[in-house]
């Protein structure tokens, strides 16, 4: 049984009338009393009283903080009113309403330097119930219950600078808002025009996703205006995505009802960077380098840094080994990111590189031009790894899993 109205076995049926029983405290203070509602937090922690109780009660209390009754009534910061890129437009087949996420002119580290990290989870949570009260008003005015979204991202000009770790894990954060306070409300969730880089961005973040959540992500080939119009009718459709719907001027992107961001002029900017613990310290002696080495094991993968100097500037570049086993010379080795020397005491530095080759990647520090001072430089590096199922998909080795 689905766990659905209409489709209950008797233990379940029991496990709801417990659940309604033992809310009797908060029912009223809940957006919605109905067992369409109450079920689908049974359904996320599959039946399990404890836990979907526990899930729900936390859900309010977050509520509470979020002033989720008057939220759709805040006015957001200007900055992410602006730049802010995503929207909802047009609805499915079902009736159900469709958000678009546009993830390449996302201007991430603006964003970020000019806003706080709450009012950007707050601004999600806005648009979490504003798609909430769309459901509600589509199952109104439809005659049938219609209570899931679907969601296309369109992830062209997804690049490095969207694996900046801080915008990472504030996107994290964001997932896991909706995962815990949006449960059971994600229809499909369409990838298209996916780059070769989204395997290694998919695979930063899909832990932040249920497992539920996961099965819904499709990653879509070159058909995808096609399978997008077997599930939204083209009128329904922006034109920009394959429909025929304009907004009233005959824009075709629909722009007054998604945002398309952008860069963030920097007069928005509060900050010129944000509080970084870094995993490793290392001094520099005068004249000097410091080499960190990192084996890369198939091409696609990316590596990523961040570091910072202390009192004075410093030499950063990264090289490819072209013997394995002894230290290398930077002369020796085969250049991949120029070395040049960065005002890293002042601003950290940050980066990533995909690595189009296997083999023994050196990021090198360098204070070989300083006869006076050594140098403490703090710093950390990953190696990000794709996707390996995303990865096939864009690669074509396998059909897309049907949506």
């Amino acid at each position: 049984m689905s766990g659905r109205v209409g489709d209950l076995s008797p233990p379940q049926a029991e496990v709801l009338a417990q659940f309604r029983e033992k809310l009797q405290d908060v029912l009223p203070s809940l957006p919605s009393q109905d067992d369409y509602f109450l079920l689908k937090w049974l359904r996320a922690r599959s039946f399990d009283l404890p836990k979907a109780e526990a899930m729900l009660r936390k859900h309010i209390e977050v509520r509470k903080h979020m002033d989720a009754d008057n939220i759709i009534a805040w006015e957001p910061p200007e900055v992410i009113r602006k730049y802010m890129s995503g929207g909802m437009c047009g609805y499915d087949r079902e009736g159900s309403p469709v958000w678009y996420e546009i993830i390449g002119p996302m201007d991430a580290k603006g964003l970020l330097f000019s806003a706080s990290k709450q009012d950007l989870i707050k601004n999600k949570f806005r648009d979490c119930e504003l798609l909430r009260q769309e459901c509600e008003q589509q199952s109104e005015k439809l005659g049938k219950k219609v209570e899931m979204v679907m969601m296309v991202y369109d992830c062209e000009g997804l690049g490095l600078k969207h694996l900046w770790k801080p915008a990472v894990d504030t996107y994290g954060e964001i997932l896991s808002m909706f995962e815990e306070n949006y449960p059971e409300s994600l229809k499909r969730l369409f990838i298209v025009k996916a780059p070769k880089l989204f395997p290694v961005a998919y695979n930063l973040v899909k832990h932040f996703l249920s497992e539920d959540t996961r099965k819904k992500v499709v990653v879509l080939g070159s058909n995808w205006k096609e399978v997008l119009q077997k599930y939204i009718d083209p009128a329904q459709i922006p034109v920009e995505y394959g429909g025929t719907l304009t907004d009233p001027d005959g824009d075709p992107k629909c722009s007054s009802k998604i945002n398309y961001g952008g860069d963030v002029p920097q007069h928005y900017y509060v900050r010129d960077q944000l509080a970084q613990k870094y995993e490793h310290s290392v001094v520099v002696n005068r004249g000097s380098s410091h080499q960190v080495e990192y084996e890369i094991l198939f091409p696609g993968c990316v590596l990523r840094w961040q570091f910072r100097s202390e009192g004075a500037d410093v030499g950063f570049g990264v090289y490819l080994k072209t013997k394995v086993g002894e230290r290398q010379r930077a002369g020796d080795m085969t250049e991949v990111l120029p070395n040049q020397r960065y005002n890293a005491h002042m601003v950290p530095e940050d980066g990533s590189l995909t690595c189009s080759t296997p083999g023994i990647y050196v990021l090198r520090f360098d204070n070989t031009y300083s006869f006076l001072h050594s140098k403490k430089v703090s710093y950390s590096v990953e190696v990000l790894l794709p996707d390996t199922a995303s990865a096939q998909q864009i690669q074509g080795e396998s059909p897309n899993h049907s949506p």
